[in-house]
């Protein structure tokens, strides 16, 4: 519902936030220009000002300051009124008052779409839109990282997600004060709360009558501030009864023009001082500095609605649209989902149309449609994600209440399947939960829980297979996220390890292959901003390889990043594995399809504490990516483990040459088949004093490798820590301990 709230008013107001958001941008310069040309004198009455405007001017008629501290002054000429900016300290004129008239075309587009009241309505309404889909806004992004704690966390999903949480997170306070504000100042306009402005003071029933008196000496202006000025006009020549009119930041006064006293005062309200307030936190009028910030968020309201519809629209086309869907009372199978963005449904949609293509009536809906009208249904699958920090998604949020009503089906039995991303601590938590709730209630458990890591197809087609063997049909589910289009990288050089060993390593190195399909500038401009021809990534990232005759990507974490030149993969070579084969069957000059998937959650963060890397075999990889780019040459230990140094030590030359040049800080390394080998977990437990005295230091911890060696790792490490209270669960939930498992 929450995402709903924030995303149909946010489809229909895109176009008016663009165009506040733009016109903002470039109104907030006006203020900086403003300042730039003003100086204030300190200490300076209004009193003396005047008096050097008048020796400038000795037909002045009006003065007024602007919040930015400009000061104009209206006059009277032969030809004509006129008016000028002038000098606080000497009263001369700097230059002709000629407003910009296309800052006073952008200001009128920007309050009322040059359209008077009809138009100040819907800028208002936008503001107000504005401001429900930062409030929105910043509650789905604290859900989606797992609490405001992990607010600065990397963040995952699609480039538009990215782009879109990214840039939400770097503007959102300053759209929301933009938003607050002019919501505040449309209510005012239309009258909805009063702005304080009727509060005039009382015009003066008689004056004194008496001769004018040189305005230096007037009292009530020496007492007055310049800085407090917003406007002095003066007496009408020649008549007696005319007075000084004075308006400044603290109220508004009539002022005789021969004794120079206050004839009549008041105050601002709280109100006007209020409504004041928020226009100039609104404009920046007064506060450049925060007017400048509050244009730079500005900038980012086209962003966030470009990418908030393209999000949305990624999201309606994720949806399926499943044919042959049976009736819930007459289907031999029942398929919940559980998705926030609907990226499960795909999985699903592979799992209907499998079980339909064996011979059974399939029924998929979301799990908020649960019911106790499965009369012929003998098996129902669970395929749920997870939201933010353990929540249930859109599609599942009423599943648990539903479930607490539903006596127990006796004839069907249950499968769960959850979807999430090790690096997060709460992994697959909804689907967890989902299963124990329906163990709890009596449901009778056909397979144990599975939680696929990243929508990893090969581990769906493995869950596949075991559900084909439930059911006593084939089964066979090959079904793979849409990826980003692919780039050939052609191969460059090739380090081949333990080649007379049944699975031998390769470590392969690509540069970029057939030229981008560019044209005129910028097949120009292309390899300025790219020499490489590579797009941006970074060690840690995932290269995505598709194999000849394979529907399904294998991804390798990649050992390089894009500043590098190149991209560097490790691979082992599996049995029968088509890709692995594939690859290690390369040859210098032979070139890949592959793609580049951001993976931001594994890469270690900025800052000096200590990094202590972990891995075995060719988990090394990404590994080795960041120390060779720890050119600030922080603190970095790393402990890996092989099985044989004769044949596998991996990246043995530039490992030590990072030990040499203090990339890497310290390594140690355990070889699994020689005499006495040894795991990495052992030398783990082995060097406990150091790790504890590291992680107490704020160190952080990224492990590679496979899912077996990363467990006994959490192992190992939660009984180095136990002594200091500390847990690889509690590294994880402060965003310290982070994996990269296969």
């Amino acid at each position: 519902m929450l995402r709903q709230f924030h995303s149909l008013p946010g489809l229909f107001a895109a176009l008016f936030v663009i165009l506040m958001g733009v016109t903002g941008a470039v109104l907030s310069i006006d203020p900086v220009r403003d300042r730039l040309g003003t100086s204030l004198p300190a200490g300076v009455s209004v009193a003396t000002m005047a008096d050097q405007v008048l020796r400038a001017y000795p037909a002045a008629q009006q003065i007024q300051r602007t919040p930015s501290g400009t000061l104009i002054v209206y006059y009277s000429a032969p030809d004509g009124a006129g008016a000028d900016q002038v000098d606080p300290a000497t009263g001369k004129a700097l230059a002709p008052y000629l407003p910009s008239a296309f800052s006073r075309w952008v200001r009128q587009l920007h309050r009322s779409l040059l359209l008077d009241t009809p138009g100040r309505a819907v800028a208002g309404l936008t503001a107000l839109v504005l401001l429900v889909l930062g409030v929105t806004g910043a509650w789905l992004l604290i859900k989606r990282v797992g609490g405001w704690r992990r607010l600065l966390q990397p963040l995952h999903g699609s480039p538009g997600q990215r782009w879109h949480a990214t840039t939400g997170r770097v503007v959102l306070a300053g759209l929301l004060l933009s938003a607050l504000t002019g919501t505040y100042m449309s209510a005012a306009t239309f009258g909805v709360i009063t702005d304080g402005m009727q509060a005039e003071p009382d015009f003066p029933a008689s004056t004194s009558g008496g001769p004018p008196a040189p305005v230096a000496q007037l009292a009530a202006l020496q007492a007055a501030r310049l800085a407090d000025l917003r406007e002095l006009v003066f007496p009408l020549p020649g008549d007696p009864t005319a007075v000084y009119t004075l308006r400044t930041v603290q109220g508004d006064a009539y002022v005789d023009q021969s004794t120079g006293a206050a004839l009549s005062y008041r105050a601002h309200s709280g109100w006007r001082e209020a409504h004041e307030l928020v226009v100039k936190l609104h404009t920046g009028q007064g506060l450049w500095w925060l007017g400048l910030l509050l244009g730079l968020c500005a900038l980012g309201a086209p962003v966030l609605s470009i990418t908030g519809v393209l999000v949305w629209w990624q999201r309606r086309q994720a949806m399926p649209r499943i044919v042959d869907n049976s009736a819930a009372a007459t289907a031999d199978v029942v398929i919940l989902v559980g998705s926030e963005n609907n990226s499960t449904w795909g999985f699903a949609l592979a799992l209907h149309n499998g079980l339909r293509a064996a011979g059974r009536q399939v029924h998929t809906a979301p799990m908020n449609a649960l019911s106790a009208r499965y009369r012929t249904a003998r098996q129902l699958f669970l395929l749920t994600a997870t939201y933010g920090d353990g929540d249930a998604p859109s599609s599942a949020n009423h599943f648990l209440a539903l479930l607490e009503r539903l006596p127990a089906n006796p004839q069907l039995q249950y499968a769960v399947l959850g979807f999430g991303d090790r690096q997060f601590p709460q992994f697959c938590q909804f689907a967890r939960d989902a299963d124990a709730a329906m163990q709890a209630r009596g449901w009778q458990r056909a397979l144990e829980l599975v939680m696929i890591n990243r929508q990893s197809a090969q581990e769906f087609t493995r869950w596949g297979d075991t559900v084909g063997s439930l059911l006593g049909v084939s089964l066979k589910l090959d079904y793979v996220p849409v990826h980003p289009p692919t780039m050939a990288l052609c191969l460059a050089e090739r380090i081949d390890y333990g080649e007379q060993a049944s699975e031998p390593t390769v470590v392969l190195r690509f540069r970029a292959g057939r030229a981008t399909a560019a044209t005129g500038m910028l097949a120009r401009l292309l390899p300025l901003l790219r020499p490489s021809g590579l797009p941006r990534f970074e060690a840690g990232d995932l290269l995505g390889v598709i194999a000849p005759g394979s529907p399904m990507p294998r991804f390798y974490s990649l050992a390089s990043g894009a500043d590098n030149g190149f991209v560097e993969i490790c691979v082992r070579k599996q049995p029968g594995g088509l890709c692995s084969g594939y690859l290690h069957a390369l040859k210098p000059g032979q070139c890949i399809d592959a793609f580049i998937q951001a993976n931001p959650q594994f890469r270690p963060q900025s800052g000096k504490a200590p990094v202590i890397l972990i891995g075995a075999g060719t988990g090394i990889g990404p590994l080795a990516g960041f120390i060779r780019n720890n050119t600030g040459k922080h603190p970095m230990y790393l402990y890996w483990g092989g099985r044989d140094p004769e044949s596998d030590f991996l990246y043995e030359p530039e490992l030590k040459n990072y030990l040499a040049d203090r990339r890497l800080t310290q390594l140690q390394t355990a070889f699994s088949r020689v005499e006495n080998g040894v795991h990495v977990q052992s030398r783990l437990e082995g060097d406990a004093d150091k790790l504890r005295e590291l992680i107490g230091n704020g160190g952080q911890v990224l492990v590679c490798g496979s899912s077996a060696m990363a467990g006994s790792v959490r192992s190992a490490l939660d009984a180095v820590l136990a002594p200091v209270g500390e847990s690889v669960q509690t590294l994880r939930t402060g965003g310290r301990y982070r994996e990269d498992v296969f």
